[in-house]
């Protein structure tokens, strides 16, 4: 983080303006009385941070360390730790919020020796139990001062829950534990996009975000590469040790993160301007906007026709080369999720210049085309390199989801219930997708799948560009100067 007037890498945009105004404010000498001046306090939102310089009769050219600069620098001091450690909250917690994620079923039949079909199970009831919980968990954050415990004590459980795995073995058991996680880690999402709310204020948060999902996927890839070594090396139990060691790195990055940055007004949407409301809208508002609604389905359609994907591409690697049909799956994983880094990046830096529908367009675009593309080779190698493609749609879509929840919710206070409920609204979409692609599949082919989630990638495609609209404001971020007339 740049500490003067340069931007560095920390830099969220804002700071070096910050800067400039502080420094020229504080040069700016009182106004004779009656005269035409400047308003005494000039007040910037940056991150957590507010500047103050207070120009009320005082030269401040003849200061060395005028008030202005040294508050600047503290702030920027403070925004450039409270950015470091949401970096590393998200990259640990990337593997904990997910719990075993795929390696449950690897675990449960290398070791247990389960049938598919229980392992199934096992996983349908832990899907539906995390969709349930969707909601009431952004109700939750939308309400409690204690964001980050929350988000600890979710780790624990889950990594907890998942911990007892190797003492247990029956069904029932197996079922409760993933149960329990799949409620703690429900929380997460809203969780984070709560705590970066509300330290960074809406006019930070687009970049803040991107960040957030930047190191979000690394902390995947660099996870899933850690899991599959230490996997091929020691067995899949290690997997256990590893998520344990992240969870303990989550909770200490989740405690650096200081609780007085965090303002749970703005954390759950509402504002602080003088006409905004200080009461959260009821719940029967979010009903009513029809964006909002329209938005919903257009996620659901996207993991309706994203989430059998990979799936249906992994049983088409296995029928070509049994032994290739796992590192490649890992392959396709870990390089889709890469490909997210510098898509996260993009959308942070450009969203609010460009607005959220063009993104949205690409991301939307990007899954027909892909769904095509799978019919045309059975060549290993060919549905790999398609596969990538997943991270342009998916990091595009990770990105801009509680941005643009963010701009249809603000000043209603119900920022984390709404981005909750749409969560359950595309995970309904994506438990869906599996079952109607292997229906497909069973009468049609794999070819016809893929033109199928192909088809309903294209029909959303479609009622995004031709029914939502424009959701970013681009309202500016500066403060203006107004002037007033000293002594009124």
């Amino acid at each position: 983080m740049a500490k003067g007037p340069q931007s560095g890498p920390g830099d969220f945009g804002g700071e070096a303006e910050i800067w400039g105004r502080c420094a020229a404010l504080s040069r700016h000498k009182a106004a004779p009385t009656g005269a035409v001046g400047l308003e005494p306090i000039a007040h910037y939102t940056s991150h957590s941070a507010q500047v103050r310089c207070d120009l009320t009769g005082v030269d401040n050219a003849s200061s060395p360390h005028p008030p202005c600069e040294t508050q600047t620098l503290d702030n920027l001091r403070q925004t450039d730790s409270h950015d470091r450690a949401l970096d590393w909250l998200n990259f640990f917690l990337a593997d904990v919020r997910d719990g075993l994620g795929p390696y449950l079923a690897i675990y449960l039949l290398a070791v247990h020796q389960w049938q598919p079909a229980s392992i199934g199970l096992v996983m349908t009831i832990a899907g539906v139990t995390a969709l349930l919980a969707q909601t009431p968990a952004g109700a939750l954050i939308d309400r409690t001062p204690a964001k980050r415990a929350v988000v600890a004590i979710a780790a624990l459980l889950v990594t907890g829950s998942c911990l007892l795995l190797p003492l247990i073995s029956s069904f029932g058991l197996v079922a409760l534990t993933q149960t329990i996680s799949a409620i703690a880690g429900s929380v997460f999402a809203p969780a984070i996009a709560a705590i970066t709310l509300g330290i960074t204020g809406p006019k930070a948060f687009t970049r803040r975000v991107g960040r957030n999902e930047t190191f979000n996927h690394a902390g995947n890839a660099c996870s899933a590469l850690l899991a599959g070594g230490l996997a091929y090396l020691y067995g899949p139990v290690v997997v256990f040790y590893l998520m344990a060691a992240l969870t303990i790195a989550s909770i200490i990055a989740v405690k650096r993160v200081p609780a007085a940055a965090i303002d749970h007004q703005l954390a759950r949407g509402l504002s602080h301007t003088p006409t905004g409301d200080t009461q959260p809208a009821g719940l029967s508002l979010l009903l009513h906007n029809r964006t909002l609604l329209l938005f919903a389905v257009c996620c659901a359609l996207f993991h309706l026709a994203n989430a059998a994907m990979l799936p249906l591409v992994s049983q088409k690697l296995a029928q070509v080369d049994l032994r290739l049909a796992t590192p490649l799956t890992s392959a396709c994983i870990v390089a889709a999720q890469l490909v997210m880094v510098p898509m996260a990046l993009l959308v942070g830096a450009k969203a609010e210049q460009w607005g959220r529908k063009p993104f949205l367009l690409v991301g939307f675009l990007i899954l027909p085309l892909r769904g095509a593309l799978y019919v045309l080779s059975d060549n290993p190698f060919w549905l790999v390199s398609v596969q990538l493609l997943d991270g342009i749609g998916a990091g595009i879509f990770g990105a801009l989801f509680p941005i643009v929840v963010k701009d249809l919710t603000e000043g209603t206070g119900r920022f984390n219930v709404s981005l909750g409920a749409l969560t359950a609204v595309f995970s309904l979409g994506a438990a869906l997708s599996p079952g109607i692609a292997g229906l497909v599949v069973q009468s049609a082919g794999y070819d016809a799948a893929f033109l199928t989630l192909a088809g309903i990638a294209a029909a959303a495609f479609v009622l995004v560009l031709v029914a939502l609209p424009e959701t970013s404001s681009r309202s500016a971020e500066a403060p203006t100067v107004v002037p007033t007339v000293a002594g009124s």
